[in-house]
C-alpha cells in the first residue's frame, strides 16, 4: 500500500514522549528507594515493569515511521538501489554506535590506556563528527565538513584499536555481545525497511511477514525451533523475531491508519487502535499460561503485551494532537521526536562529565519520590540542551 498522509504530527509526538521516558527510566540505575514497579523485571521473573514497556514502544513507533520514509523517496524520485543502500547505510551507522556503546561498561582502563569516562567522551564526539547534519555547501566548506567526518571515523577506529576488555591475564577486544539499544534498532530497522520495500504494494505479503515474526517469537521459547535443528543457534533470527515484530506491528498501524484515511474515517482510529490493543493485550495475557513475562528473555508474553499497549497510547495520543489539535501539549519534548538519535546519546556524555567532577548530587536528590523528580527534570534538561544544539546546526542524523 503506498502512503499517501502528508504527515501525522501524533507520530513524532509518540516518538517525543518515548525518548523522555526512555531517557527517564535509565536514569534510575542512579537511584534508590523507588518503586519495584517502575523498574525493568530481572531476566527469569514473570514481570512486566513500566521501564520493560518503553524499548517495545519505540520499535512500533519506527515501524508505523517507515513507510512514511520510504515513500518519501519513492516519491523524491529515488531509484530502489538508491533507497537500499540509503537503508544499510543508516543501519550500519546505528549497528556501529550499538557495538562501540555496548562495549563500554565492561572497558579495562589500564589495559586501554585510557578511562571509561573519556573513552565515551572521546566516541561520542566521533559519533557526532561522523553524522552530524551539516549544510548543503560548496567549495572549502564542502571539504571541511568532509575532513571532520574523516576525523570521526579516525577517532572511533582508534578507540576500537586500543579497546581492552576483561582481565588482565584474558584481555579481549570489542565484542558484538548484544548489540546494544542501536544495533537492536539498526538491525530492525534494516529488515523491516527493506521488507516494506519489496512488499509495499501487497499487504498481505507485510501481514505474513509480521507472522513469521511473531510464529519465531512463539517457536524459539516453546523450543520448537530445537527440535526442527537441535545443534543450531538458540535465536534463528535476533531476539527471536521479537523486535522485527513490534516494528512489524507499528508498519501494519500506519497501513490500518493510512485505510481509515482513505475511507474518511479517520475519527474512528483511537477507537480501532484501543479495540486492537485490548486485544492483543489479552492474547498475551492468554499466552502468560505457557510464557512468562520477560524483557530480558523477549518472550511472546511481552511482546503482546507491549504491542497492545503501544496501540493503545498511540490511539490516545492520535486522538490529542490529529484529531483535538493539541499538537503544542508535546511542544516542551519535541525536539526528542525529530532529534531522537541526539537525544539518546546525550546522557552519554553527561554521566561520563559528571563522573569526572569532584562533587556529586546530595544523596537526597537520588532517593524516592525526590530522586524520580530529579530523573524527570533531568530528562527534561537533556531534551533542551538537544533542542539547543540543533539550533546551532548539531543534530545526528543517519
Amino acid at each position: 500500500m503506498q502512503i499517501t498522509l502528508k504527515r501525522v504530527l501524533s507520530i513524532d509526538a509518540f516518538r517525543a514522549l518515548t525518548m523522555l521516558l526512555m531517557i527517564f527510566v535509565n536514569d534510575f540505575w542512579s537511584l534508590t528507594g523507588i518503586p519495584y514497579w517502575l523498574e525493568h523485571a530481572k531476566a527469569e521473573e514473570d514481570f512486566l515493569g513500566f521501564s520493560d514497556i518503553i524499548f517495545p514502544c519505540f520499535l512500533f513507533i519506527l515501524g508505523m515511521a517507515i513507510p512514511f520514509a520510504v515513500q518519501s523517496r519513492l516519491a523524491k524520485g529515488d531509484s530502489y538501489q538508491q533507497i537500499i543502500t540509503h537503508i544499510i547505510l543508516r543501519s550500519v551507522a546505528l549497528i556501529v554506535m550499538g557495538v562501540f556503546t555496548v562495549n563500554v561498561p565492561d572497558l579495562n582502563a589500564e589495559a586501554t590506556g585510557m578511562g571509561r569516562e573519556w573513552f565515551q567522551i572521546i566516541m561520542v564526539i566521533g559519533f557526532f563528527l561522523i553524522w552530524n547534519v551539516y549544510p548543503q555547501s560548496v567549495g572549502t566548506k564542502k571539504y571541511i565538513f568532509l575532513g571532520l567526518q574523516v576525523l570521526g571515523v579516525t577517532l572511533l577506529c582508534y578507540l576500537a584499536f586500543i579497546f581492552k576488555a576483561g582481565e588482565n591475564s584474558a584481555l579481549v577486544g570489542m565484542k558484538t555481545q548484544w548489540w546494544g539499544i542501536l544495533g537492536l534498532i539498526g538491525w530492525t530497522y534494516l529488515g523491516c525497511a527493506l521488507i516494506y520495500l519489496v512488499a509495499y504494494k501487497n499487504s498481505n505479503w507485510l501481514l505474513i511477514s509480521w507472522s513469521i515474526f511473531t510464529f519465531f517469537t512463539i517457536a524459539g521459547h516453546a523450543g520448537w525451533l530445537k527440535e526442527v535443528w537441535p545443534s543450531g543457534p538458540r535465536d534463528w533470527i535476533l531476539g527471536n523475531g521479537a523486535f522485527h515484530a513490534f516494528a512489524m506491528t507499528g508498519l501494519l498501524g500506519t497501513l490500518l491508519m493510512e485505510w481509515l484515511h482513505k475511507k474518511n474515517k479517520r475519527t474512528q482510529v483511537p477507537s480501532i487502535f484501543t479495540s486492537i490493543g485490548v486485544a492483543m493485550v489479552l492474547i498475551g495475557l492468554l499466552l502468560r499460561n505457557f510464557f512468562i513475562i520477560s524483557k530480558i528473555q523477549a518472550t511472546p508474553t511481552w511482546v503482546f503485551l507491549c504491542s497492545g499497549i503501544a496501540f493503545m497510547l498511540f490511539s490516545a495520543i492520535y486522538f490529542w494532537v490529529d484529531l483535538r489539535g493539541k499538537a503544542k501539549w508535546f511542544a516542551p519534548v519535541k525536539a526528542a521526536g525529530t532529534a531522537t538519535l541526539t537525544c539518546y546519546l546525550i546522557p552519554y556524555l553527561y554521566y561520563s562529565i559528571a563522573d569526572l567532577l569532584p562533587f556529586s548530587l546530595p544523596e537526597a536528590l537520588k532517593y524516592g519520590a525526590v530522586g524520580l523528580l530529579k530523573s524527570l527534570v533531568y530528562a527534561f534538561i537533556v531534551i533542551g540542551i538537544t533542542a539547543a544544539l540543533g539550533k546551532l546546526n548539531i543534530k545526528l542524523k543517519i
